[in-house]
């Protein structure tokens, strides 16, 4: 029988894009029981965009369920609505500007076969419009806090191709268990959006998950197109305090007391860094709202401590522990 996935798209001013992604979901190899869109109030025209594409394919119009929402809840509580709906076994993420390899899906599921102790599985995300560049090939977690997409920004290399494991996979197009996902609560909704997928990647592997990379399944990606582009204030302020709160949650003790000093030096650094681009103020606001709610997140790192599952030397060795960003 074939395994049941339900595929979440969040979307915001992103109509034109959601229905290419919408498209190409559909004409996949391996077609999804449901795809749920949940809007955040977009004011692009989306409910006209979205219908017309809907009356005009069948695959579309028998397995899309819409929900738009009046305002914008954050790409957290949104994805978290979306999975309590599902009814699936897996769930796959996509965002509306992620346009997925006719057998993406197909790929996914089949490393989750070939795994059953991985819960969360990764997609090759390539850059939309310039062929050969990759987008992204996982998440790296950096001892100090900091997180990036393996291999941003350059060419393909023979390495991209060969199936690894990862920190946590991008939720810009990733495939999840749904038992795990909710065993360790979802996404954190405080985050509202950035940084959120790294948090939960770094709690399934606390809960004891791995996570995959999948080099076959393949994924064209603009990114950040509804934020204003990973340079933003929206995308640093966001970015920024949310990492703080990631490492203060998630890094288990004795890691937490001996690399709290890489954490600091790393954020005098990007002081400097985002000084010196002019934003200064954004990344000074970030942190100042960060340390506001240090104590409601170290009551959320005291539960998630204690359920545990993963040792710390194990949670060690899946750190990056480069000096500089690979």
């Amino acid at each position: 029988m074939s395994p049941r996935v339900g595929v979440v798209i969040v979307n915001l001013n992103s109509s034109d894009l959601l229905t290419r992604s919408l498209l190409a979901v559909a004409s996949g190899t391996f077609k999804p029981t449901r795809i749920f869109v949940f809007d955040n109030g977009s004011q692009d025209g989306f409910r006209e965009k979205i219908q017309a594409c809907l009356d005009g394919n069948a695959v579309l119009t028998e397995r899309v369920e819409v929900s738009p929402l009046k305002t914008n809840i954050g790409f957290a509580a949104a994805n978290n609505r979306a999975i309590a709906m599902c009814d699936t076994e897996f769930v796959a993420l996509l965002n509306p500007d992620a346009f997925p390899q006719p057998d993406w899906l197909e790929q996914l599921l089949a490393a989750a076969e070939r795994h059953p102790e991985v819960a969360a599985f990764g997609s090759r995300q390539m850059i939309d419009g310039r062929p050969g560049i990759v987008d992204g090939t996982g998440d790296v977690y950096h001892v100090s806090g900091l997180s990036w997409r393996a291999g941003h920004g350059r060419p393909l290399r023979d390495e991209d191709l060969v199936e690894r494991e990862i920190f946590s996979p991008c939720a810009a197009a990733a495939l999840y268990r749904r038992s795990a996902l909710l065993e360790v609560g979802g996404f954190d909704e405080d985050f509202f959006c950035y940084f959120e997928d790294v948090d939960l990647g770094f709690r399934l592997r606390l809960a004891g998950y791995k996570c995959l990379y999948v080099p076959d399944a393949v994924v064209d990606h603009v990114g950040s197109a509804s934020s204003g582009g990973r340079r933003s204030d929206f995308a640093v302020y966001h970015g920024h305090r949310n990492l703080v709160w990631c490492f203060v949650k998630n890094m288990p003790n004795p890691l937490f007391s001996a690399l709290l000093i890489a954490h600091f030096i790393q954020s005098i650094f990007m002081t400097l860094v985002f000084a010196a681009r002019g934003q200064g103020p954004t990344f000074f606001r970030a942190k100042w709202h960060a340390g506001k709610k240090i104590a409601q997140f170290w009551k959320k790192r005291q539960a998630i401590q204690r359920g545990r599952r993963a040792s710390w030397p194990a949670i060690w060795q899946a750190l990056d522990k480069s000096l500089w960003r690979s």
